[in-house]
């Protein structure tokens, strides 16, 4: 008489693997939003136009049409850009033939080389002497499809966590589940206070690089791009690698 196998338990190995999943899935949007506010406010600052909120670039570049002034060609350039970088992650995606968090680590070293090509160019040319011509375009498309990246990458790899560069939703739900968790009643939003504890500190990493960048515009000048390209080597770092992940 034949026997029906036991399916097999977890050991001590696979939740060992599972807490190590979790743990780096939890670091990586607060560190992901502090890489998306340097971004944005050096190549604001520098470039004159936001290269994580395409949303910004098509407010100004309507303002812009309606009061008479020319909008800058990189603002427009922007948005087919950001579409196409996109679709240019999702293509290496399917090249990779990997599912979610097996995607972390390739998607993430894609952001990190796109970074590290800004801070060349910027060191090299000097875009911000004239934002409005080749080399300052060239950086800011290639800084627009780093973040093109980032995005696509929660998405794809990361897709029940929240956006690390859109912080008014974030905002919104900090504010919510601060007041569902001080109210003391049943809460309006289930896990009030885990909610709380991820959307607040993507809304203090996204401040916290914001600041940071502002300060490296003023203090390390054509380097401040250093600062998102390091913190875009430690996202990588912070996911282990496929072998790692599957010992």
């Amino acid at each position: 008489m034949s026997t029906v196998p036991s399916p097999p338990q977890p050991g001590p190995h696979t939740s060992n693997e599972a807490h190590d999943v979790a743990r780096w899935q939890g670091r990586l949007p607060p560190l992901l939003s502090a890489v998306a506010g340097t971004v944005d406010v050096i190549g604001f600052l520098s470039l004159k136009l936001f290269t994580a909120h395409i949303t910004g670039n098509l407010v100004v570049i309507a303002a812009l049409l309606v009061r008479g002034g020319p909008p800058n060609l990189a603002q427009i350039l922007a948005v087919p850009v950001f579409i196409v970088a996109v679709a240019a992650v999702w293509l290496i995606a399917k090249g990779l033939d990997r599912r979610g968090p097996a995607l972390a680590r390739p998607l993430l070293l894609v952001q990190f080389l796109l970074l590290t090509c800004v801070l060349i160019v910027s060191v090299i040319y000097h875009p911000a002497e004239n934002p409005r011509g080749l080399m300052a375009g060239i950086a800011a498309m290639t800084a627009v499809s780093a973040m093109a990246c980032q995005f696509a990458f929660l998405r794809l790899a990361l897709p029940v966590a929240p956006s690390t560069a859109v912080m008014t939703g974030n905002l919104t739900n900090t504010v919510l589940s601060l007041l569902d968790t001080l109210s003391g009643r049943e809460p309006l939003i289930e896990g009030a206070s885990e909610r709380l504890k991820k959307t607040l500190g993507l809304v203090i990493g996204f401040l916290a690089g914001c600041i940071v960048g502002a300060a490296a515009v003023s203090w390390l000048g054509v380097w401040a791009w250093s600062l998102p390209v390091v913190l875009a080597a430690v996202a990588v770092a912070l996911v282990p690698g496929r072998r790692a992940q599957s010992a």
